[in-house]
């Protein structure tokens, strides 16, 4: 009997003459936690879409195998039953629905008769929940009453619910905080130790470099390697993702800081579910041209909320004074925001930022179609070549420009919306998590594209979770917590524990 739980051997995939995989071998044994690198568009996705049954056994070429058997799922039920259970980094929660009824949605524990046996799943829903140390859930509660690092562990739950021996995580921690994260890895360590193997796919190398017990990389759907996490570090995984060794993760170019050209004064947002509570409480900040103003701090900080509010985008009460150029400012949309010379990336490229079905030349040109529109007619030729120029100077991997976006992997989306903003001609880009689920490889164009929008006097705002990010970008820093501004910092020497002793408040320091 064979040594691996799960086997795949030579996967071909192909789409309309295109191969995404072109030959991939994986392996892994119970107990095992695999880590699957590669960059943005190398053929993750599309590996986990045969794994899983999503593309069913007779779409793709080769052979899957478990424990030593072929394995010929028609359908993600198929998978499901033979034990294999992916963890979407989009979480497949339904927020009106009960915990415990999310727990067993599909796979219901029902009575003779076919009536649900809701005393029996309330039951192994505690268990399930006490074996993921969340002990203290109201499991009737709906879904939507609890926040992300909880609905990520109620996924593990549904999936333990259905007694999954192989557990495939997506992007797990994209949305979590860090102690969330360490949460999360410490319930992967106790699967390993019960036996349950795990594919961790996720672009944030400590993470892997830490779970993983060997790591796969692959790279424009061809198998580069499977290696011991023992004998590799960070920068080999990197070098094998991209082919190349990469000098620095950020090329930073010099730009000369100006005079002050913006300011926010007295930002308040007010919670939109619970409009007594504010959100934001009384932020002020001035930006100087061709400056990257970093805005750090934790979960729940405010963050996306001012910069939010700033761009006339903030869902819920708000109030701003904004200056430019010395005289006051009203923004009360984007559309407002975008004619005053401002730009936002917003952090939900899937929700606020890209339209699926459009293609990426629509969605390029989408902020700026007055521009190719004449006596109401929109110039097409124009429109697309505008777009296949942007394409074509930040590098995005697309096959048409007709082609949509949906299709693209998320370094390429963010790239693309990165590209309508820039055609607006901002003269202040708002940069919301900009490379949050972006590969390495990604992150580097989208760090180098940055000091070069500053090189040219380009202010820019750059909020992001990832504080090495904030350290290796930002010539100041701004430091957030529970809604109000605690330091502006100048980004001199300085290090990850000053920020976040400066965004803990000193009474939780206590």
């Amino acid at each position: 009997m064979s040594d691996y739980l799960f086997e795949m051997r030579d996967i071909r995939k192909s789409f309309g003459g295109v191969k995404a995989l072109d030959g991939i071998d994986l392996q892994v044994r119970p107990g095992e936690c695999l880590g699957l690198c590669g960059e943005n568009g190398a053929g993750k996705s599309t590996l986990m879409k045969v794994l899983s049954g999503v593309y069913p056994h007779g779409t793709w070429e080769g052979e899957m195998l478990w424990q030593g058997k072929p394995l010929h799922a028609r359908s993600v039920r198929d998978s499901e039953q033979a034990g294999i259970v992916i963890i979407h980094q989009e979480l497949m929660l339904v927020p009106e629905l009960s915990v415990v009824e999310n727990l067993f949605l599909g796979n219901e524990l029902k009575l003779p008769g076919g009536r649900m046996n809701y005393e029996a799943m309330y039951a192994r829903a505690h268990a399930l929940l006490k074996e993921l140390q969340l002990e203290d859930v109201n499991v009737a509660l709906p879904v939507k009453a609890f926040g992300g690092g909880h609905q990520q562990l109620f996924e593990i739950a549904k999936a333990l619910a259905k007694d999954a021996r192989l557990l495939i995580f997506d992007e797990p921690t994209s949305s979590l905080s860090g102690k969330e994260t360490e949460v999360l890895l410490g319930i992967i360590e106790r699967l390993k130790q019960r036996g349950i193997a795990c594919i961790y796919i996720s672009h944030k190398l400590d993470e892997v470099a830490r779970i993983c017990d060997t790591v796969s990389v692959i790279r424009d759907g061809r198998h580069v390697a499977t290696k011991p996490m023992s004998e590799l570090d960070e920068d080999s995984i990197i070098a094998m993702m991209v082919g190349r060794r990469l000098e620095t993760l950020y090329p930073k170019i010099d730009h000369e800081i100006g005079e002050v050209v913006f300011e926010a004064k007295h930002v308040t947002c007010y919670d939109v579910t619970d409009p007594s509570r504010q959100r934001v409480k009384d932020v002020s900040f001035s930006l100087r041209r061709g400056e990257i103003l970093g805005i750090a701090g934790l979960v729940g900080a405010g963050r996306t909320e001012l910069v939010s509010a700033i761009f006339g985008a903030y869902p819920g009460r708000s109030q701003v004074e904004l200056i430019m150029d010395g005289k006051p400012l009203k923004i009360r949309s984007p559309r407002d925001a975008i004619r005053a010379g401002l730009g936002l990336v917003s952090e939900d490229r899937k929700r606020y930022g890209i339209v699926p079905l459009l293609g990426v030349d629509k969605n390029i040109t989408l902020a700026t179609l007055q521009h190719y529109a004449s006596a109401g007619h929109l110039d097409s030729g124009r429109e697309w070549s505008v777009a296949e120029a942007q394409i074509a100077s930040l590098h995005i991997k697309a096959s048409s420009a007709a082609l949509p976006i949906a299709n693209l992997s998320g370094g390429n989306q963010q790239k693309a919306l990165f590209s309508r903003m820039l055609l607006t001609k901002p003269r202040i880009l708002i940069l919301d998590e900009p490379t949050r689920g972006v590969d390495v490889g990604a992150k580097v164009d989208i760090y180098r594209l940055i000091f070069e929008l500053a090189k040219e006097g380009i202010s820019i705002i750059l909020v992001s979770s990832e504080l090495p990010e904030i350290l290796g970008t930002s010539d100041r820093v701004l430091v957030m917590g529970e809604g109000r501004l605690c330091a502006d910092l100048q980004n001199d020497g300085l290090t990850q524990e000053q920020v976040m002793a400066a965004a803990i408040p000193q009474a939780k320091r206590a």
